[in-house]
């Protein structure tokens, strides 16, 4: 599918080979990514900066109609983390409730255990440090047969504007510095949400490309959006000016279209998972299968 907006804008993407990760007191814990306190920051400048919503008014667009499409009702109902104004209040729901940023930094949700019926979440665990975890406190707090519904920036985003930073840090300054946070592949997500306690996990993604002006006027956009680099091990010194002149001279190289405008690429994993109850459908166990495939495949073959 492909946009062709004036504007959007996201800083998430696989970390660069020598970025290096701050690890949590407990060694076993998660190695801590993200400054999630300078995430709350930079969300908040860019409300005063006028945000730039195209990106979050689509998927809240098209969570509201998978929720459409799911033949359930839906009480208790709470929001997790989405930037902006979030995804509810709904008149759908009787009970909404929504978690802010700032309500849990480091990633604590501290919720009643089996108190919701739905939980949703908009383009915020991208920048969440310890996801299992995070899944494993929302499973916890989900009643049975409650729905886990969330999209979250992943996969090829803003690939072009990496390859682009990465090419012009090399000729400018002789080295790549960490820029990029690990994307979650969709591949992962599915065994993430299992891992978690978890049911009938599906995962899919949307691939959206929108057209700018120039690589200033992308960087523009996820400056508005909040989402610019958060990696505990980003640097410091501002980036000089000749690198991102050389930068935006190679995006134009080579993601530009024939009329000069450049691509650039956002991937939307979605979620979805239950809650365990014991009305829904299980795996038969092995061995229990009443017909042979064999027998199957030879019938087949014969009519």
């Amino acid at each position: 599918m492909s946009f062709r907006l004036a504007r959007p804008r996201l800083d998430c993407q696989r970390p660069a080979a020598n970025v290096s990760t701050r690890m949590a007191s407990d060694p076993n814990a998660a190695p801590v990514l993200f400054d999630r306190t300078l995430l709350a920051q930079r969300q908040a400048r860019a409300a005063r900066l006028g945000p730039a919503t195209f990106l979050i008014d689509r998927v809240i667009e098209d969570l509201d109609e998978r929720l459409a499409a799911v033949n359930r009702r839906f009480a208790a109902v709470i929001d997790i983390w989405t930037p902006g104004e979030g995804v509810l209040p709904c008149d759908r729901f009787k009970s909404a409730s929504r978690l802010a940023l700032a309500d849990a930094p480091q990633e604590e949700l501290r919720l009643a255990p089996g108190s919701f019926d739905l939980a949703v979440s908009a383009l915020a665990f991208q920048f969440v440090n310890d996801l299992p975890g995070v899944l494993a406190q929302i499973r916890r707090a989900l009643k049975p047969d409650g729905l886990l519904l969330a999209a979250m920036i992943g996969g090829e985003t803003l690939t072009e504007l990496r390859e682009s930073f990465a090419a012009a840090e090399a000729e400018c300054e002789g080295g790549v510095s960490p820029r990029v946070a690990p994307f979650a592949d969709v591949r992962d997500l599915g065994q993430l949400l299992q891992r978690a306690g978890l049911a009938l996990p599906v995962t899919d993604v949307e691939h959206l490309v929108v057209r700018y002006a120039d690589a200033f006027a992308l960087m523009s956009d996820l400056r508005r959006m909040g989402a610019t680099n958060i990696l505990l091990e980003r640097r410091r010194t501002p980036t000089r000016r000749a690198t991102l002149l050389r930068m935006a001279q190679i995006y134009g190289e080579r993601f530009a279209d024939a009329d000069g405008r450049i691509r650039a690429t956002f991937d939307v994993i979605w979620l979805s998972a239950w809650a365990p109850h014991e009305s829904q459908p299980k795996p038969l166990k092995p061995g229990s299968a009443q017909a042979s495939l064999e027998a199957a495949v030879k019938k087949a073959g014969k009519s």
